[in-house]
């Protein structure tokens, strides 16, 4: 039982992450846009579609490289902030070189914008320290079964009925 609360809550820590992840790829990439200020206002619905298509985006793309990431975290019970922000680094760049042409004559990239990278990289962490937030600072709790109840102490010697 302990095992599918935990599977739960490792969804929701997804789900949050991925979404904060979206936020800041959608305002990061922008952000050059919002600055003109000579384009008026923003259009809400607008935004509301860009916030939904980024939460898709980056869930879709993070999924397999973020479920070895949790895996690896609570088979070793690894629960240090500083790791989910790397992992989600990784999982960010993982996320970006996923989507750029491969040479493989060369064995290299070709078409990599720095902005871009440090986009996703950037993001990756943050959603890895939300994740940590949610979900990893308990990270392998569920194979602890909970200690019974300590049993209550003592009734002072004065207080029973059968004391002279």
């Amino acid at each position: 039982m302990a095992l599918i609360g935990r599977l739960i809550v490792i969804f929701i820590g997804f789900l949050a992450a991925c979404l904060v992840g979206g936020m800041i790829v959608v305002a990061a990439l922008l952000f050059p846009e919002f600055s003109d200020l000579g384009s008026g206002p923003v259009d809400q619905g607008t935004i509301d579609v860009l916030l939904g298509f980024g939460f898709i985006f980056v869930s879709g793309f993070a999924l397999l490289p973020a479920m070895v990431i949790v895996a690896i975290t609570e088979a070793f019970y690894i629960r240090s902030a500083l790791a989910y922000a790397v992992g989600g680094g990784l999982v960010g760049l993982a996320c970006y070189l996923g989507l750029v042409p491969f040479d493989p004559e060369t064995l290299q990239f070709s078409g990599i914008v720095r902005r871009h990278l440090e986009i996703m990289t950037g993001a990756g962490i943050v959603a890895g320290a939300v994740y940590w937030m949610i979900a990893g600072r308990s990270a392998g709790a569920w194979r602890h079964p909970v200690p019974p109840p300590k049993p209550p102490p003592p009734l002072p010697s004065a207080s029973r009925p059968d004391a002279p």
